[in-house]
């Protein structure tokens, strides 16, 4: 199993929907919260390549990008296998 990291925010929902998706899925995550550790937000910005709203997931080396985009990847059937590698 890849490891999955999420930059979040306590306010957000879609951070709430992301993270929630990947506990029914039983996938364990890092969760790094970028309003309790607001010196982190340069490093999201700069590994989601210039992606500042949160939540930005990263599936291994792979930036997956927000929620939207991982509820995609599970719709499309592709989640499971990049949560593989």
């Amino acid at each position: 199993m890849q490891t999955v990291e999420i930059y979040t925010s306590p306010l957000c929902g879609y951070c709430h929907a992301a993270k929630r998706l990947l506990t029914q899925k039983g996938v364990n995550f890092s969760e790094i919260d970028v309003l309790a550790n607001p010196d982190r937000k340069p490093e999201m910005i700069q590994r989601a390549s210039g992606g500042r709203t949160v939540p930005q997931i990263f599936v291994g080396a792979t930036h997956v990008g927000g929620c939207d985009d991982l509820f995609a990847l599970e719709s499309a059937g592709k989640l499971d296998a990049l949560l593989k590698g």
